[in-house]
């Protein structure tokens, strides 16, 4: 039941694993609906601590839906499950992609933001494992299909990654030097990246690559910020920033 970057690509439907999704936990907005991101937690968390969280922050316009990851063998902690978007073996963008595994989460996600009306603004974020697949569903929007070729269809309106990593950033370069439309997508698709220099899980370094990554394919409305003494967690100051990102590239109003 691992996933395996050996046969990503094939697109075979006979030998996909299948897993299930743990709970989904919503916080609905408290003031006029403008905006819904999805977010995703770390390897082994759950949606409901992250919720938590986000219910805290002053952002009324937005609803956010946190899913759970399906539990399946990593292969980082030996084959041993727990919670995971996808398989990993090394928690950085050198890591082989579990193609598969990635495409799966991107379309869960993209499956949970559907369903929102027209004239609400869409977005990702997630932490750690959930930033590195909030990044890859970043890659599919403006590629405009998954990994496996199939059509992604959302229209994102921000992306938030903090303290993860960008999957597939090997391939990523000569796939969009394929497409105008790729890179005109790009240029304009909002990106916080937060890393703390303290990091000792997924390392800082890690994070300012992805970054780079993504400003030298066409990024261009992307905002990297690092922390002084933060090591794999969030801090107000941190949040702080997320919120006020928001505020300004969704446009939220107040109340």
């Amino acid at each position: 039941m691992s996933y395996s970057g050996s046969n990503m690509g094939s697109g075979s439907r006979t030998t996909r694993s299948t897993f299930e999704y743990g709970r989904t936990h919503v916080v609905r907005p408290k003031g006029k609906h403008q905006a819904t991101i999805v977010w995703l937690h770390g390897l082994g968390d759950k949606g409901s601590s992250w919720s938590q969280l986000l219910e805290t922050l002053p952002l009324p316009n937005i609803k956010w839906i946190c899913p759970t990851a399906p539990t399946r063998p990593v292969a980082i902690f030996g084959g041993y499950s727990c919670t995971a978007w996808f398989d990993v073996g090394d928690l950085s963008e050198d890591a082989p992609d579990d193609l598969e595994g990635l495409d799966a989460s991107a379309a869960h996600v993209a499956n949970l933001l559907s369903t929102e009306p027209a004239d609400i603004k869409l977005g990702i974020g997630g932490f750690s494992m959930g930033a590195a697949t909030a990044l890859y569903s970043a890659t599919c929007r403006i590629l405009g299909q998954y990994g496996n070729g199939n059509p992604y269809s959302v229209n994102l309106s921000a992306v938030v990654g903090l303290s993860g990593w960008l999957p597939c950033s090997r391939t990523l370069k000569s796939r969009m030097e394929r497409s105008h439309e790729a890179t005109r997508r790009a240029a304009s698709l909002p990106i916080l990246l937060c890393h703390g220099l303290g990091d000792d899980v997924v390392a800082y370094r890690h994070g300012e690559r992805s970054a780079q990554t993504l400003n030298s394919v066409g990024f261009r409305d992307l905002t990297f910020r690092s922390y002084n003494g933060l090591g794999h967690y969030t801090v107000p100051e941190e949040t702080d920033e997320v919120c006020n990102w928001l505020m300004a590239k969704l446009g939220l109003e107040g109340l």
